[in-house]
């Protein structure tokens, strides 16, 4: 076993190595058989599994694995890490909403110079959200937004009758009426500049975009227009190209909220993740069916 952490319970005749991200280990690694990519670390990890010849897994702690599927040999099993961001995102999806409703970053400059001007904001409540993206995080996301009274319409790449989803090519006809539209979707060609010139042209003024999603779902120059001439307003946690240049126009645009893709990392996600190493060791140790398996 190859793991990112040293205090996993290891079932009875496990053996593990220990490689948290950095420079590749010069250790001999010909007998891992189970690799859990360590977190956040970067591009090099990834490498690594070409290079394990007895590999029979590869868990992953993100969701999205789409830049993993070419690297993964036939035979091998992908796990993915669905349900360990779903509270992480949706808590912070919650507070870019909220910070740019309420306008924070106006306040917050105010503090900064002792400033004491009131003005009324506007709300989530009441508010008509497009859920664009209903898998796991997706759903978390929803239900704090039915905690805030905000009205949802759930959207996923094909209508679901039995679950009141909507279709994607249903877009047309509900961007017109969406105060806030909240994007959770994978890098995948489908989703790809998804939403567009046409469709930010097709929210109303004063719209909110918000991306927690990959940042390869909007196009970033016609988002760029759209908030610079102050028809529109965002908050992204994720964006494209990433990380986004310091002297890329986006950063200093009044209206727009950005962090750089951390939602996923709060203190909630390590234990969870732990736990579901554990969970899978004991599996794979004992022959049950994995969890989240993607291939």
């Amino acid at each position: 076993m190859l793991l990112p952490w040293t205090d996993i319970e290891l079932p009875e005749g496990l053996a593990a190595a220990w490689y948290g991200g950095g420079a590749l280990p010069a250790d001999d690694l010909s007998g891992v058989e189970f690799y859990v990519l360590p977190y956040d670390s970067g591009t090099e990890p990834a490498k690594l599994i070409g290079r394990l010849p007895s590999l029979r897994v590869v868990q992953s702690l993100s969701a999205g694995v789409e830049t993993l599927l070419p690297l993964v040999p036939e035979g091998v099993r992908l796990a993915n890490g669905r349900g360990l961001h779903d509270l992480s995102v949706a808590e912070h999806t919650l507070a870019l909403i909220h910070a740019s409703q309420r306008d924070l970053p106006r306040w917050i400059a105010q503090q900064a110079t002792g400033t004491w001007e009131r003005e009324h904001t506007r709300s989530l409540a009441d508010s008509r959200v497009l859920l664009i993206g209903y898998g796991s995080i997706g759903h978390a996301i929803e239900r704090q937004l039915v905690a805030a009274e905000a009205v949802v319409t759930r959207v996923a790449s094909r209508a679901r009758a039995d679950e009141d989803v909507r279709g994607i090519s249903e877009l047309p006809a509900l961007l017109p009426s969406a105060d806030i539209v909240v994007l959770v979707l994978p890098d995948t060609p489908a989703t790809r500049g998804l939403i567009g010139a046409p469709e930010l042209a097709a929210l109303p003024d004063g719209a909110l975009v918000v991306n927690v999603g990959r940042g390869t779902a909007i196009d970033t120059g016609a988002l760029l227009a759209e908030t610079s001439a102050g028809r529109l307003r965002a908050a992204l946690d994720v964006v494209d190209p990433e990380p986004l240049p310091a002297d890329h126009p986006l950063w200093k645009v009044p209206g727009v909220i950005l962090t750089p893709h951390i939602a996923g990392g709060s203190a909630s996600f390590y234990p969870r993740a732990k736990q579901l190493v554990t969970d899978q060791l004991h599996r794979f140790a004992t022959g049950a069916p994995l969890l989240n398996l993607v291939n």
